[in-house]
């Protein structure tokens, strides 16, 4: 979906960014991360701290890569020169909605959509970067957006990363669960923070 990619390019140049896209970044690493495999994770964390070395944030639409950025420091040893260039990195880095809101103070969203639309809070987003009210705040200045809150907005949908294919049946109901919710909210769309691994921005 690189047209989520440009989006986030767009409102971060309206915020009076300057956007840079590192070419040689990878995945965040959080599927090696998930599975066990720390020794590609941190191969993974060294190339991707490496290609973000001087800018001045990291912002990504996904809650989930910008969750795991937040989990590189536990990954090195204190003695590893790493260890403070990760910790460094996860002050750095921030989910696009966090960074409009909290960062650039931005509210000037020039977005019309006329529908009832529902929101569902992400899993990494939520708990691990502490995102609830930031998204709210954005879809408040979208015209003709009417923002009705679902049951259980915050319950998880039932994905987690290698979760679900660990247990299918527990991650079915939830999401089943979560689909009702959706439908009883009378939403027309459903909305929420982008999960799958599209890499980040680096802002100077």
């Amino acid at each position: 979906r690189p047209s989520v990619g440009f989006a986030t390019v767009k409102l971060l140049e309206l915020a009076g960014c300057r956007v840079d896209v590192p070419e040689n970044q990878t995945c965040c690493g959080q599927p090696s991360y998930n599975t066990g495999d720390r020794r590609s994770t941190i191969e993974i964390a060294r190339n991707v701290i490496d290609s973000f070395d001087g800018f001045e944030y990291i912002v990504g639409p996904s809650g989930s890569c910008i969750g795991m950025l937040h989990q590189y420091p536990e990954l090195f040893t204190p003695e590893d020169p790493y260890r403070v260039r990760a910790e460094q990195l996860a002050q750095r880095a921030f989910e696009i909605t966090s960074f409009l809101t909290d960062v650039m103070h931005f509210d000037t969203v020039l977005a019309d959509y006329q529908r009832r639309v529902t929101y569902h809070d992400s899993c990494a987003g939520l708990r691990e970067l502490g995102v609830k009210q930031q998204p709210r705040q954005l879809l408040s200045k979208v015209k003709g957006v009417e923002l009705t809150e679902m049951a259980e907005s915050e319950t998880c949908c039932g994905f987690g990363g290698t979760f679900c294919v660990k247990y299918p049946e527990i991650s079915t109901k939830m999401v089943d669960d979560k689909i009702a919710h959706i439908e009883a909210s009378g939403a027309d769309a459903v909305l929420g923070q982008l999960v799958d691994q599209l890499g980040q921005g680096g802002f100077r």
